[in-house]
């Protein structure tokens, strides 16, 4: 699954998913989109190995599963098999170090994965297309190092971001041309930043170096997600037990307000713990929803126990609690979300992983989390009207 999609599965309904992305639909675009858009690749990384480009994803006028090649062109998957048969060789031939190349997307909503040294190995069940695993020891992707990108272009517009949900791996930056010829762009580190982030992660106490991954010869592939890191057994599954008991102990006799929609300040949830269960009202004095205490796997996935359906209700909530318990704000403030950036990550327990990833971005913002876009802290670009999208591949340093 696409995770860092799912906040923007709950807020918005009818946008086509690869694997259960969705990206939020917009305003009305100011022009008709054409059917295929250009995305300028650039090589700045300094590595001198191929590299390897590919564009995946649900083609949104029909809902078929496939991959796009250069020119913009849908090609449908063939079917998988039980067990999976290898896919079809979907690479594109990316630039060499210094150079741009420019492809061409369709209207998807998928990824745009690029790796470097080796073709990804991608293989097709009777589902559909099986995404690399790397936090399984025989994926055969596990010793590659690449990346992605998510987007999707429709009707209404390009949406493009950056992700460390699922690991923290080759740098990149996503941009886009806005329709009056501007340019905005996100996902860049800062000078530094790489190393930076995995210096930090080393260094920090309780199991989280572990989430770094390496070759045989010693080079740093990625940081695997938290909740991986729980999955795996490399991170306890008690780290974020502490703080979750003192939250349920702090709203037993105190009321948790979730206002969830910034553009309805008067939509308001108040939220109590009552016999162990985190229980919400309305302002009528309604029960509308309940939540059994999370568990560290629930709170870095944003699922299970903080499970966010794509309903009106419960998933606003859940998506607001779940920024609460990874960012640690919901301790120092009893009014959810906290948009408050200074709050963020300051409890002893928390997501370090998370914290890491935004101290090193150039402009704070990140998907380090399925709801980090809750507070507008994720690396997204959008125009309902793009000339152009970029991807800048950044060097590891």
């Amino acid at each position: 699954m696409l995770r860092s999609l799912r906040s923007r599965l709950a807020a918005a309904a009818g946008a086509a998913a690869l694997v259960g992305a969705l990206l939020t639909l917009g305003p009305p675009a100011q022009a008709a989109v054409p059917d295929t858009i250009p995305l300028k690749i650039t090589n700045n990384s300094g590595r001198g190995e191929p590299l390897y480009v590919y564009n995946l994803g649900t083609l949104l006028t029909t809902g078929q599963q496939g991959w796009a090649d250069a020119n913009g062109a849908f090609h449908a998957w063939p079917a998988g098999g039980n067990p999976p048969t290898p896919a079809p060789d979907a690479s594109i031939p990316g630039p060499a170090a210094g150079q741009s190349t420019t492809i061409r997307i369709p209207k998807f909503s998928g990824r745009i994965y690029f790796s470097y040294g080796q073709k990804l190995v991608f293989r097709l069940t009777t589902g559909g297309l099986v995404q690399p695993a790397v936090q399984n020891p025989s994926d055969p992707n596990r010793t590659i190092l690449f990346n992605w990108s998510e987007y999707t272009l429709n009707n209404s517009g390009l949406w493009l971001n950056s992700t460390q949900v699922d690991m923290f791996s080759a740098p990149y930056a996503v941009g886009v041309q806005r329709s009056d010829g501007s340019v905005s762009s996100t996902g860049r580190l800062k000078p530094g930043g790489y190393h930076g982030f995995f210096n930090a992660l080393r260094g920090q106490p309780g199991g989280w170096a572990n989430l770094i991954q390496t070759r045989s010869d010693g080079t740093v592939l990625r940081a695997l997600s938290p909740l991986y890191g729980v999955e795996t057994g490399v991170l306890p599954r008690s780290v974020m037990d502490d703080y979750v008991n003192r939250v349920w102990q702090k709203y037993a006799t105190t009321t948790l307000t979730v206002t969830p929609f910034a553009d309805q300040p008067g939509t308001k949830y108040y939220g109590r713990v009552s016999g162990g269960v985190l229980n919400f009202t309305n302002s009528a004095g309604a029960v509308v929803t309940s939540f059994q205490k999370p568990d560290a796997d629930s709170v870095f996935g944003c699922h299970r126990l903080l499970d966010a359906p794509n309903d009106a209700v419960r998933g606003p909530i859940s998506r607001t609690l779940c920024a609460g318990f990874n960012r640690s704000t919901l301790l120092v403030n009893p009014n959810q979300p906290d948009t408050t950036t200074a709050h963020f990550y300051q409890d002893v327990v928390t997501n370090h992983y998370a914290r890491k990833i935004h101290a090193q971005m150039a402009d704070g913002k990140a998907y380090a989390f399925a709801f980090d876009d809750v507070g507008q802290q994720e690396s997204l670009v959008h125009d309902g009207a793009p000339r152009q999208a970029y991807l800048t591949l950044d060097p590891l340093n």
